[in-house]
């Protein structure tokens, strides 16, 4: 891979990491990793390889993450151990203590694909991929919450001192509590610069505030969608969007605001283990 850098959430889609559920996965126990079921390690990697086969028939390139990390079934969601910015990426620090060591095993990956590494967060910092959301490729909103703490912020704001890039933060509620995963992303995703699907009732006001200074329309996600991920939308391009099959009225409300949407099946890896489309992929180019 000669290129990296991935400043935006709507840019096509170019290279991407992805993991391919494996035994770690298949023996969660629900209770230990916040699942709502054991997932079925067979049917997972089905739901997996179509995934990639989807990514792969929208001209993406995918590259697998595989390096060793026995016992971390969260690592299928490659989105948060890692920010890829122009210059590099920076190494996060995880918020969830089960993905402790995720973070090295992506710098490996990483640095084998020739992606330097910019920096890494240390010490008490805390940071994850699901909480960092480019408003622009000069913005970048950090949800701070249970997994990424005002520390983290900080560390980031050295990381990325000198690129023009804004910090922003973004105050995240309490919801289910600090077992729960919320990130800032589990919110809001961007479909294009103009354009976000947003589950409003969560949304901290503040941040409301700015995505209307911005002139970002908003389509709203149901309470039941919401359940499903129905916030959680990759976009493979501005306006070409990839989303959990079960999310109709999401997809319905996209399409009439001028999407392509395509859809994926994800009962064993996404809706048992809280992890959408954007959480299965870390973009490594985009542009």
């Amino acid at each position: 891979m000669s290129h990296y850098g991935s400043q935006s959430m709507i840019a096509p889609l170019q290279s991407v990491l992805v993991r391919r559920p494996d035994a770690s996965f298949g023996a969660a126990d629900p209770a230990r990793w916040h699942y709502t079921a054991r997932p079925y390690l067979p049917l997972a990697q089905q739901e997996h390889d179509a995934f990639v086969n989807t990514l792969l028939g929208h001209g993406v390139e995918v590259v697998y993450h595989d390096a060793p990390l026995p016992d971390h079934a969260d690592a299928i969601f490659v989105h948060d151990p890692a920010l890829i910015t122009d210059r590099g990426a920076v190494i996060l620090r995880m918020g969830k203590p089960l993905r402790a060591g995720e973070e090295e095993a992506m710098a490996l990956t990483l640095q084998r694909l020739g992606v330097p590494i910019l920096s890494r967060l240390h010490g008490a910092a805390t940071a994850e991929g699901g909480d960092l959301l480019w408003l622009d490729e000069r913005t970048l909103c950090v949800g701070l919450g249970f997994r990424t703490n005002p520390a983290g912020f900080d560390q980031l704001g050295e990381a990325l001192a000198g690129s023009g890039v804004e910090l922003v933060p973004v105050q995240l509620p309490y919801f289910e509590g600090p077992e729960a995963c919320l990130h800032l992303m589990s919110l809001i995703s961007l479909v294009d610069r103009d354009l976000a699907v947003v589950y409003r009732p969560l949304l901290p006001v503040p941040f409301y505030q700015l995505l209307q200074a911005r002139g970002v329309e908003l389509i709203d996600v149901s309470d039941e969608e919401f359940a499903t991920m129905g916030t959680n939308v990759l976009a493979l391009a501005p306006r070409l969007c990839l989303l959990l099959e079960h999310n109709h009225a999401t997809r319905r409300a996209l399409e009439a605001a001028g999407c392509r949407v395509v859809t994926y099946r994800g009962d064993e890896m996404s809706l048992k283990a809280e992890g959408g489309p954007t959480c299965l992929t870390r973009p490594v180019l985009r542009g």
